[in-house]
């Protein structure tokens, strides 16, 4: 008598997902779930600790924008984090429990952020269902507001050095951006974008408008203004191959950079 019984058929039923030719076969194209939506992630320590002076012009900024493009708007901690995190280190506090606490204040400034775009008909939505219903509340409103930091929490990965959580609000906008599919990723700092030394201590630093990952790897400049993670993040990501970083002290060069202009400083996967 024949089998009549349902079998379910998979490429990768009897294999190890340990196997480099069974990862190599799971390469191909990626559906992009927001392709006209626009990530935007607005410095914590950079805009938004700087108070009205430097909030209500970004504000301005992004309800002008809004007039032409979706929005998701992450936000960073600022320096509530290195508070947190200085007084967690001190404690012998993990790296899990440190990205855990530090969710919290980025969250604050996004009820912030959140609160003085509501006249723009922009929501914050909670973490817990942010990435469930983002579809749904980027198709009813023109902006959404989240907490930049990813949810690793007590699962996050162990930095090279330190304990301080490699993956923070930067490589939350990114990793969002890339999951969705988004059109682009402008990290807004206080800063022109990089430099081969920190502009702040070095009047004399050089800007440098555009660069590959393999080329600031190589450069390997003393600091960043955004996560050392995000070239790890850019140089394997499927979707997303630049990232735009420019001065959300100047605002004007927000719209600039969603219409596609170079104000700032562009990363480039280069492959």
């Amino acid at each position: 008598m024949a089998d009549a019984r349902h079998h379910v058929r998979s490429g990768l039923m009897r294999e190890s997902l340990l196997d480099r030719a069974v990862e190599r076969s799971t390469e191909g194209p990626v559906h992009r779930m927001l392709p006209a939506a626009h990530v935007l992630k607005i410095g914590g320590r950079s805009i938004l600790d700087a108070g009205r002076a430097a909030v209500y012009p970004v504000v301005e900024a992004l309800a002008d924008c809004l007039r032409d493009w979706k929005l998701v708007v992450g936000t960073g901690g600022g320096v509530r984090t290195r508070h947190v995190f200085s007084i967690g280190l001190d404690l012998g506090l993990p790296t899990g429990v440190l990205a855990q606490l530090a969710a919290a204040d980025a969250l604050a400034n996004a009820h912030l952020l959140g609160t003085l775009l509501a006249p723009y008909g922009v929501v914050a939505i909670p973490p817990e269902i942010f990435g469930h219903l983002l579809p749904l509340f980027l198709h009813s409103a023109p902006g959404v507001v989240f907490s930049g930091v990813p949810p690793y929490s007590l699962w996050e990965h162990p930095p090279g050095v330190g304990r301080i959580p490699p993956h923070r609000t930067d490589a939350g906008a990114f990793l969002l951006a890339e999951c969705f599919g988004c059109a682009s990723l402008t990290l807004v700092k206080d800063v022109d974008g990089l430099y081969d030394a920190d502009p702040k201590r070095e009047p004399a630093a050089r800007f440098i408008p555009e660069i590959t990952v393999a080329e600031l790897r190589r450069l390997a400049p003393p600091t960043l203004p955004f996560e050392p993670v995000l070239l790890d993040l850019l140089e394997h990501a499927r979707l997303l191959d630049r990232f735009q970083v420019v001065n959300g002290l100047r605002p004007e060069r927000i719209r600039q950079a969603l219409a596609g202009e170079h104000v700032g400083t562009i990363v480039r996967a280069g492959r």
